[in-house]
C-alpha cells in the first residue's frame, strides 16, 4: 500500500481495507497525541484538589482546556487534508464525488450515511470514470 499517495492525492480510488486501515491510523495518532496534550496541560482528572471549591476547581479545568484548544486545533487541521483525500478515494470508488463528503455535516444522518457509504459497501465493479478497479476485477 502506497501510504503517501493514500493520504496526499485526491485522485483516483481505494477500497475498503485500505479505508479502514487508514482511519485506525488517525485515530491512535489522534489518541496518543491528545493524551500527550492533556497530559502536558494538566487536564487529567488526578490533577484536580479534592479540597478545591467548586468554584475554584472549574476554573482550573476551564484554565486547561482553553490552553488546550490550540493544539488540538493544529492536530484536527493536520489531519483533515489526509483524511479528506482518503474519503475522496473511497467516494471515487462508489463512483460519486468527493464532494459527498460534506454529507457529514447533516445532523445524525449525515455520519451514518457516511459510513455505511465509505465503510461497509463496495466500490463499483470494473473500471469507472475515477480510475481502474482498485480490486483488479
Amino acid at each position: 500500500m502506497d501510504w503517501k499517495y493514500l493520504l496526499s492525492s485526491f485522485e483516483g480510488r481505494t477500497n475498503r481495507k485500505p479505508f479502514w486501515l487508514s482511519i485506525l491510523v488517525f485515530a491512535i495518532f489522534v489518541w496518543i497525541v491528545e493524551f500527550v496534550i492533556f497530559y502536558l496541560f494538566g487536564a487529567g482528572m488526578m490533577h484536580i484538589d479534592p479540597n478545591a471549591t467548586p468554584e475554584a476547581a472549574a476554573a482550573a479545568a476551564q484554565a486547561a482546556m482553553s490552553g488546550m484548544m490550540l493544539p488540538i486545533g493544529i492536530v484536527t487541521l493536520i489531519t483533515l487534508y489526509p483524511a479528506l483525500a482518503i474519503y475522496t478515494k473511497r467516494w471515487h470508488d462508489r463512483d460519486k464525488s468527493g464532494w459527498w463528503s460534506l454529507i457529514a455535516f447533516v445532523p445524525i444522518i449525515g455520519g451514518i450515511w457516511l459510513l455505511v457509504e465509505l465503510g461497509f459497501l463496495r466500490g463499483t465493479d470494473g473500471a469507472n470514470r475515477f480510475g481502474p478497479d482498485p480490486l483488479g476485477n
